[in-house]
């Protein structure tokens, strides 16, 4: 048993050792520092966006006495997700795990490094569900939270698996549970943050409550809900598409849209600039109009 527990705290400290080259100090707060991920071999950075609190004086440590000046390529708010460019060096890029046998009950290791060496606590994968969306509206591909404690400047780090390789990146900024953002949502953002330096989201310009339908266009459409619009602001998408006050929004591109997060789903940043064929309940009578989606400020 003894030898068996040795082991194990033997590997433990292996995956550390080998994991914790990816990880590296963020300089972007007032207070002590947070912890990045080395994405790229070219000096791409991504970190949690609520670290990085300016846009100037930033500063990455990959190693205990390096200093290195970086730049902001770009931040998304509603996933807490920031991209740093860190110019001329070289880093060893994170190798990241598929995430395809991840299970509840798993062992995974948190990695920071605040301060000059990395730090790590231990825990398990204590929930994994399906795609959900911030209270600030950002779009994460899975729900995957951890026991592992958050200390101070971890958010930002790693959580790693027991190969070592990296399933998604701890934040501490989602109503204080310990939850990892996935490498596929990260992936997305970086490339939207890359191209745009924002993620783009959709926009029409209306506001909206969800509203039952009358039964007999339920009936027809198969949907009991949509959403009724209580506001059309000036020179939108959605006034310059013909949508009016007390329309009800029933689909957009053939996808229902029954609620508010349906909505957001589809709306998004690939279809700004493009038209987009909306299903609306006007006067009791189901109409088609077409919109062209606006970018949202």
């Amino acid at each position: 048993m003894g030898e068996m527990v040795q082991n194990l705290s033997s590997e433990l400290a292996g995956i550390v050792e080998s994991a914790g080259r990816w990880a590296v100090r963020v300089e972007g707060r007032r207070r002590m520092p947070a912890t990045g991920i080395a994405w790229t071999n070219s000096g791409v950075i991504v970190t949690a966006s609520h670290v990085v609190e300016r846009d100037e004086d930033l500063w990455i440590g990959p190693g205990s006495d390096e200093r290195l000046a970086a730049q902001i390529i770009g931040r998304d708010p509603t996933t807490d997700l920031a991209a740093l460019q860190v110019e001329g060096a070289e880093l060893a890029a994170a190798e990241l795990a598929g995430g395809d046998g991840l299970a509840v009950g798993h062992l995974v290791l948190a990695l920071g490094r605040p301060g000059k060496t990395v730090q790590a606590t231990l825990g398990i994968v204590s929930a994994l569900g399906d795609a959900w969306r911030t209270p600030s509206g950002g779009q994460v591909d899975q729900y995957l939270q951890t026991d592992v404690v958050m200390y101070p400047g971890f958010s930002g780090g790693p959580l790693v698996d027991m190969q070592g390789k990296v399933l998604g990146l701890n934040t501490s900024a989602m109503g204080g549970v310990s939850l990892a953002l996935p490498t596929s949502t990260i992936q997305r953002v970086i490339e939207a943050l890359q191209t745009h330096g924002r993620v783009r989201r959709g926009y029409l310009g209306v506001g909206l409550q969800p509203a039952r339908l009358p039964k007999g266009v339920a009936e027809q459409l198969g949907q009991e809900s949509g959403l009724l619009i209580l506001s059309v602001e000036s020179d939108s998408p959605a006034e310059q598409g013909g949508l009016t006050l007390g329309d009800t929004l029933l689909s957009l591109e053939g996808q229902p849209i029954r609620h508010m997060d349906d909505l957001m789903v589809l709306l998004a940043g690939e279809r700004v600039g493009k038209k987009a064929g909306l299903q609306v309940l006007r006067g009791g009578k189901v109409q088609k109009l077409s919109v062209t989606v606006g970018e949202r400020p």
